[in-house]
């Protein structure tokens, strides 16, 4: 099994992770060609540098010598949107950090990654320019335009789906931290252009790279304060942090910010679409290594991201620990039995259980929605029979242990309970992955779990399916079916190796 792991020792910005793919393998010209597909007017530098002593590939985005020509290929999007253009010049002014120091009329703070954070309109403003020009940036892109403009590319549909996750995943994450609807975020026109092109490109190099397990270290998040729109925050900043949900991260080594939303925006995608998980390096064969080169240069500190390639290696009787599915929030809990030959992984977690019998099954229905979006992994409700023959229900929660003191104190707020029963299960789980499949309604994904290499459940994921049968308004289960098909015919089509 190809195998790619993520060394986030110094973080992870996009442009680190388009040189380290590079590095490790993925030919220039797969992210030039994305780059030049997305019609923008923009061009990739790419370059050897030294960090700290370490050679490695710096990727740049250069713009065209006038605003003009990168916008030119999206007016139409704009003109179907003059009042989202109307809402951003409304918008507070923001704070911004640039990879190269030029005159700008907003409060400038800068990250070491050279990515420019600042709240609402977005957050990984970037400048890497050969002419300056003063920003006044009269109009943004929204979501929507962003959106609609990858999704007219003719990039394929695999990158397709990534490159437009990942800027969902940005878009849901500022408008979570600022309360307001995701349709009212604007990506800023000229700082969009540079993010759109290292998600973009990533996206293509991730596909190009073919790995079928993607691991990453825990992540080294910097430390010190970042100055953002509404004052001075710990770093990392209020996007990033949510974006890093569930991720198992650290503060060591440098005062500056190391995680930018695009590095952890790509590393959400990347869970989602390839089931990236957290842990040290897997045993694996290490047949390549790139360094991607953030901007800044500190002393005694290689500000670098490290990827390295290979195939999984066998496991023997002694195994490493690994951690957490990211998607299953904050956990590190994970162990691996082996017994002849054989491997499971086995977590530790949280079940919350109370009996009711005096609520309403709207209340019921309220509580579950909201455990599952506070990180519970399954909410069960059981029909029960209480103390004087009364028909009750059993509300079961089951959860990552950092997760059990918010969802108890769900529990003991919304609910009539005035108490809750705690104890500690273990489970074993396959390993989790994804694939993409096309279908007649479009690229769907199918989550897979295995064992030993060897999956052993494949289904469709249904949100993806939903999404298809609105769109194609077919049945949902003819979706289904078809990636299920495409599914089976994409495995058998697929040569068989020892690797």
């Amino acid at each position: 099994m190809k195998t790619a792991y993520l060394d986030c020792f110094a973080g992870i910005s996009g442009d680190m992770f388009l040189g380290a793919l590079i590095g490790a393998g993925v030919d220039p010209k797969v992210l030039h060609e994305a780059a030049a597909a997305m019609n923008l007017g923009v061009s990739l530098k790419i370059e050897t540098v030294d960090r700290s002593g370490i050679s490695s590939t710096k990727v740049h985005v250069f713009e065209g010598s006038h605003l003009a020509e990168v916008t030119a290929s999206v007016d139409h999007f704009h003109d179907q949107h003059a009042h989202e253009i109307d809402a951003l010049q409304r918008q507070p002014e923001m704070q911004h950090e640039h990879k190269a120091g030029h005159p700008h009329t907003h409060s400038d703070t800068h990250s070491h990654n050279g990515e420019h954070t600042h709240e609402i309109l977005f957050h990984n403003y970037k400048h890497d320019h050969s002419h300056s020009h003063d920003h006044d940036h009269p109009h943004g892109r929204s979501l929507t335009v962003i959106r609609e403009l990858i999704r007219t590319s003719p990039l394929p549909s695999p990158v397709i789906h990534t490159a437009i996750r990942a800027f969902e995943l940005l878009g849901d994450s500022e408008a979570k931290i600022h309360n307001i609807p995701v349709d009212r975020i604007h990506f800023h026109e000229v700082g969009a252009v540079d993010a759109i092109i290292d998600i973009v490109a990533a996206s293509a190099g991730i596909h190009a790279l073919g790995a079928e397990r993607w691991v990453a270290s825990p992540l080294n998040v910097g430390g010190g304060m970042v100055d953002c729109a509404h004052g001075r925050f710990p770093v990392p900043a209020p996007a990033t942090a949510d974006l890093l949900r569930g991720m198992p991260t650290y503060s060591a080594s440098i005062q500056m910010e190391l995680v930018t939303p695009t590095g952890a925006a790509l590393l959400r995608a990347l869970v989602e679409d390839h089931g990236l998980t957290f842990g040290p390096q897997p045993a694996m064969a290490v047949e390549s290594i790139g360094y991607g080169a953030g901007t800044r240069n500190p002393s005694n500190f290689p500000n670098v991201l490290r990827l390295s390639v290979g195939k999984a290696a066998s496991i023997g009787g002694d195994t490493n620990v690994r951690l957490h599915h990211p998607s299953q929030s904050h956990r590190d809990g994970w162990d691996v039995q082996s017994s002849n030959g054989h491997c499971h992984h086995i977590q530790t977690v949280t079940v919350l259980e109370t009996a009711l019998d005096d609520i309403s099954p709207q209340l019921l229905a309220h509580v579950a929605e909201t455990a599952l979006h506070l990180g519970a992994l399954d909410v069960m409700l059981t029909p029960v029979i209480m103390k004087k023959g009364r028909p009750g229900t059993l509300l079961s929660i089951l959860c990552n242990p950092a997760e059990s003191p918010a969802l108890q104190q769900l529990l003991l707020r919304e609910t009539t309970t005035l108490g809750i029963r705690i104890r500690e299960d273990r489970r074993a789980c396959l390993d989790r992955s994804f694939t993409t499949v096309e279908t007649p309604y479009g690229p769907i994904r199918i989550k897979l779990g295995g064992l030993n290499g060897e999956t052993l459940n494949a289904n469709p994921e249904f949100e993806d399916c939903r999404a298809a049968s609105t769109a194609y308004g077919v049945a949902l289960k003819t979706v289904q079916q078809a990636a299920i098909a495409a599914y089976i015919a994409q495995t058998a089509s697929t040569p068989v190796t020892n690797g």
